[in-house]
């Protein structure tokens, strides 16, 4: 899976997915939604073998990036040895 910017405006960002594997961003939407920061998360499936998927992430404060590299980082944490 590939993973790109398309946009950033400092409190939202929207990521693309190449190949996009549900079994690592479940687990990160989730913990996007868990972190009190985070005002609305959007998963976007379209049409898969046109369209890439992408994922829209908002907050309330701070940088929607830095909440994204946070919540990589639980899903790892949590899943590594």
């Amino acid at each position: 899976m590939k993973t790109y910017l398309i946009e950033d405006n400092g409190e939202s960002v929207i990521i693309g997915f190449k190949e996009a594997n549900l079994t690592l961003i479940t687990p990160i939407m989730k913990a996007l939604y868990d972190d009190e920061n985070v005002e609305m998360v959007r998963y976007v499936d379209k049409h898969p073998e046109l369209d890439d998927r992408t994922l829209y992430v908002q907050v309330k404060k701070g940088s929607a990036l830095d909440a994204i590299k946070k919540a990589s980082k639980a899903v790892a944490d949590y899943y590594g040895l």
